[in-house]
């Protein structure tokens, strides 16, 4: 799997990294989306189910190579290379535009939810009374889940470590998106954008000469926090590369038609005229943008007037159909090349 691929193709799986990352990071979009709809989903399992005891036996006893080769490591290596890169590039800039064109960014991303709906339907044609009830299942899990409200943001380092493990969820299960679930938990603020911007700031005032950074308690706290929830989420990925693996391979059918139903019940979320609670106050007064700033709306779900804005917001759900549609036709053309 390793060897076959190209210059270009490496860069390519780099550019779904850096697609994944950003995914993972807004809220109501799942980067396992990414990998089901890049081509790469199943493999992306495989290669994490592959971090085994055989891969820690090879890793400790200094077979290096073997370890590498065992997990996949090009792969796994490349794609990861994309996503951190994400964090402190692609997801600064999706801050930035959450914050400024936030209307733009939900309706492009509705749009290539929908197209990636399509793209998974598309060539599956299992359908039974089995994979119905699991399609079924799978929108009620969605839309109970947008429905939900936020807790209240908890540092507790056990919490954040189990967050952690929730979180990346997102990443194996296509539909299922952790930084929403990260919202309900009530710590969306502190681990995707306080925590990730102290690193960020840290980096820039080691490498500037600044070595206050260690005598700041409170950046000191928000480190240890991402550390820990840097470690859940190892945890809960490698664990939940197993259990998937096993559903693969055993109820394919099943595990589709799920993944169908949930990405269709969780539209909701990323429904495009809305406003997102994504911090309370102690009391609840207050809800929080993706920057962790006060906004005074209530939340509230309602269907836009017909203006402009609107119809700018409908011609961005088209170009997010269109990318999966481009994605779709890349992925084709290069199979069909391998062949």
């Amino acid at each position: 799997m390793q060897s076959t691929r190209t210059f270009t193709d490496r860069l390519f799986l780099v550019i779904k990294g850096l697609g994944m990352g950003a995914a993972n990071k807004v809220p109501g979009v799942s980067g396992g989306v990414v990998a089901f709809v890049a081509g790469f989903y199943e493999e992306f399992i495989y290669s994490l189910q592959k971090v085994n005891k055989t891969a820690f036996k090879l890793f400790f006893n200094g077979r290096f190579k073997s370890f590498f080769n065992y997990i996949n490591g090009r792969f796994l290596s490349l794609l990861f290379l994309g996503m951190i890169v994400s964090y402190f590039s692609i997801s600064k800039i999706l801050d930035y535009f959450l914050i400024h064109s936030e209307l733009y960014v939900w309706s492009l991303f509705f749009g290539m939810i929908i197209g990636s709906i399509y793209y998974i339907n598309k060539d599956f044609n299992d359908w039974n009374y089995k994979t119905i009830l699991s399609l079924a299942i799978g929108i009620l899990l969605g839309v109970g889940i947008s429905f939900l409200d936020p807790a209240k943001e908890n540092d507790n380092l056990f919490f954040v470590f189990f967050c952690g493990i929730i979180s990346v969820s997102g990443m194996t299960l296509p539909g299922f998106s952790g930084s929403f679930i990260l919202i309900l938990l009530g710590n969306y603020v502190l681990l995707l954008v306080d925590s990730v911007n102290a690193l960020s700031d840290t980096f820039y005032e080691i490498i500037v000469g600044d070595f206050s950074v260690f005598r700041n308690s409170e950046r000191i706290t928000l480190l240890q926090v991402l550390i820990v929830f840097t470690l859940g989420s190892v945890t809960g990925l490698v664990t939940f590369s197993h259990i998937l693996s096993y559903i693969l391979k055993h109820y394919k059918s099943i595990t589709t038609a799920s993944i169908i139903g949930f990405i269709v019940g969780s539209l909701g979320v990323v429904w495009p005229w809305k406003n997102t609670v994504y911090r309370l106050t102690d009391n609840g007064a207050f809800i929080y943008d993706s920057a962790g700033k006060k906004v005074v709306s209530n939340y509230e779900r309602f269907i836009p007037d017909l203006n402009s804005e609107t119809y700018l917001a409908i011609a961005y759900i088209v170009v997010g159909i269109a990318i999966v549609l481009a994605l779709e036709w890349y992925g084709h053309r290069t199979r069909k090349v391998d062949a």
